[in-house]
């Protein structure tokens, strides 16, 4: 393979103004959650002390986040998918917002933090859905998966960036102006998006009651099993695989509670997914997708039980990126998959699925890793999650032969 084959295909970027507009506000929007991310989780433990409550302040945005997700998938279905995502994005403002003037207080309510992790979840989940609804209407299905690559890395540039700042502030002027940075940026990816043209559904309409409406998503889903299993492949590594809510507990026990390390081990996934996503231009010409998948996954699942098993600060580091490089390859292709195989007036609704436990998952995982942490400690809950990821893709490969013979995207047709 040449190298100029390995490079990151920017065509959508070239041919779409919208998509321009979509990954500037990104990587603005992306840096300044990057950096409330880590504010939260520190300011959590260092109120409490405890590994599980910082796990649940994960679960606070996962709840909201599932319920965003799913009503965000039958909106986009149904409604101008720009106005969701310009609508999203300023409810979560309000969210940072909020968190930036109880921070500020002389005592701080932890009530307050999950209340605004639930409202900042709830705004995620509809904007996600919408957005990833509205990507082959800016890009075309033919570039799906350079999108999908692009859109990673502005995910990674945000989340090596923005919890590294996150840690210089924490060791600085502290957790109200991480919140403060985070309504900026906000306000400024709003702004962006606006330009946007409309993106109503291609289709008719779905007028159906919402429940109805999911469930009509869910079996189309699940009568095709490339999308069944790509799913619940992504389950294997969100639910087992990412252990953040140990990160603190890492840094205090085996860093010396430096939070500049602590800022260190957020980004470390982020950098090698970044590498991972620059040299992406192969995943538009894989022949079989599905393997590709499976081996991606398994390399998460092996990196972080190598990182719960290591104490020397540069080996965590080294293996939170590898596994930052199979998250990566495994989202682009996932994405690109379940894209190029559901029509435009479910793309809303399929995506929330895969959205749901693309973000649900992370928090409940982070729920478990808590509390393993209590029984094994950190380093035996990542080690625990690491083999179980590995063992979910063992028995996919297994189970859902029809992934391992998935056609490449490129020869796909969109469903009808």
């Amino acid at each position: 393979m040449r190298l100029g084959q390995l490079a990151i295909d920017l065509t959508p970027l070239r041919d779409s103004r919208d998509f321009r507009y979509v990954f500037a506000a990104r990587v603005v929007s992306l840096l300044g959650i990057g950096v409330t991310g880590v504010a939260l989780a520190v300011q959590v433990y260092t109120m409490t002390g405890s590994s599980l409550h910082v796990s649940l302040i994960s679960l606070a945005l996962g709840g909201p986040l599932l319920a965003g997700t799913l009503g965000g998938g039958v909106l986009a279905d149904r409604v101008d998918r720009r106005l969701l995502i310009v609508g999203s994005r300023a409810l979560a403002g309000t969210g940072f917002a909020l968190l930036a003037v109880n921070a500020f207080t002389p005592s701080p309510a932890l009530w307050a933090v999950y209340a605004c992790a639930g409202l900042i979840g709830l705004a995620d989940g509809i904007s996600e859905t919408a957005l990833m609804a509205a990507v082959p209407a800016l890009v075309g299905r033919g570039k799906l998966t350079a999108a999908e690559a692009l859109t990673s890395i502005t995910t990674q540039v945000g989340t090596i960036a923005g919890p590294s700042l996150g840690g210089l502030l924490l060791a600085g002027p502290g957790f109200g102006a991480c919140y403060t940075i985070t309504c900026v940026t906000t306000l400024v990816t709003t702004l962006l998006l606006l330009l946007l043209r409309p993106l109503r559904p291609d289709g008719p309409a779905a007028q159906s009651h919402p429940l109805r409406s999911i469930a009509e998503g869910v079996r189309f889903a699940r009568r095709d099993r490339v999308i069944a299993g790509v799913i619940l492949l992504d389950l294997s590594g969100t639910l087992f695989a990412t252990p953040y809510a140990l990160f603190p507990a890492f840094a205090a026990e085996r860093l010396g509670g430096d939070p500049v390390a602590t800022g260190l081990l957020y980004s470390a996934p982020a950098a090698g997914a970044l590498l991972a996503a620059l040299a992406s231009g192969w995943t538009g010409r894989v022949r079989r997708p599905g393997v590709v998948l499976l081996g991606a996954v398994g390399l998460w699942g092996v990196a972080i039980a190598g990182f719960g098993a290591s104490a020397w600060l540069p080996a965590m580091l080294v293996f939170l990126a590898l596994s930052g490089v199979g998250q990566v390859i495994s989202e682009v292709v996932a994405g690109a998959v379940i894209q190029s195989r559901t029509p435009d007036h479910l793309l809303g609704r399929v995506s929330s699925l895969w959205l749901t436990e693309a973000t649900v998952g992370p928090a409940l995982g982070n729920v478990i890793a808590g509390g393993l942490a209590r029984a094994a400690g950190p380093g035996g809950a990542a080690v625990a999650g690491g083999l179980a990821c590995v063992a979910g893709v063992a028995g996919l490969a297994l189970a859902v032969p029809a992934l391992r013979r998935a056609r490449p995207i490129t020869d796909q047709a969109a469903a009808s």
